[in-house]
């Protein structure tokens, strides 16, 4: 019989989250050089990318938009990208890596399995905060970015799957076989996306972090779902 735990009880501290700052469009104007210039109009481009279709949506996010919150001639903005679609389609994926290197960072003081997941758990929470174009970006993508969207739940799935797999060869995670861990990755990629809405809700505007009976309800979901533990 497992160990019965009370997940009550358990509470992970929460460490110093990385060093990250909520991002602005880059004034490439202040470039020393042809080869700084080009890659901050490229960042320019891409946060304004990022802003406008945060605010009006994938389907209103035009060059000229795009462009003039920038500062840059719309010319200048085939320099950078074939098309509209092809920035767009770029938005998830790098957005999605940048999510994905911020929350393992905020994970790695975890020392076991749940720790960290927990630890992750805040941390995407905090990154949503930094970034909060991010969610809307990650759920229109499906209609108007959808090879970027598949691409994007492939890099998260395969990184749980990394994760699970580790713990059920630590031991930690009990009672599934390997087969079965990619449904547990879509049960808790899932919790993440729909619990996000606590990180744009208005109510929660002025509050850097998730409330903690949402962060203890989601604790005891996966202590009692991955480690068999009552």
């Amino acid at each position: 019989m497992p160990r019965q735990t009370n997940t009550s009880k358990i509470k992970v501290a929460s460490p110093t989250p990385p060093v990250s700052k909520k991002p602005k469009v880059t004034d490439w104007r202040k470039a020393q050089g042809r080869s700084e210039r080009g890659r901050l109009i490229h960042e320019a481009l891409f946060t304004a990318a990022s802003e406008v279709v945060g605010e009006r949506g994938y389907e209103d996010a035009s060059i000229s938009l795009i462009t003039q919150r920038a500062g840059v001639a719309q010319g200048t903005f085939y320099n950078h990208f074939e098309s509209r679609q092809d920035i767009l389609d770029q938005l998830l994926p790098r957005l999605g890596k940048e999510m994905l290197d911020y929350v393992g960072e905020c994970s790695r003081p975890g020392k076991t399995v749940l720790e960290r997941e927990e630890l992750g758990f805040r941390g995407f929470y905090t990154f949503l905060k930094l970034h909060p174009h991010f969610f809307r970006i990650l759920n229109e993508a499906p209609s108007f970015a959808p090879k970027a969207h598949q691409t994007h739940i492939e890099l998260v799935r395969d990184g749980y799957m990394r994760f699970l797999k580790r713990g059920l060869e630590s031991g930690e995670i009990r009672g599934f076989d390997e087969q079965e861990l990619e449904v547990a990755a879509f049960v808790m990629m899932g919790a993440r996306l729909y619990l996000g809405h606590y990180a744009t809700h208005p109510e929660n505007s002025d509050n850097p972090d998730i409330p903690d009976w949402v962060t203890q309800a989601y604790r005891k979901l996966i202590t009692h779902g991955l480690t068999g533990t009552r």
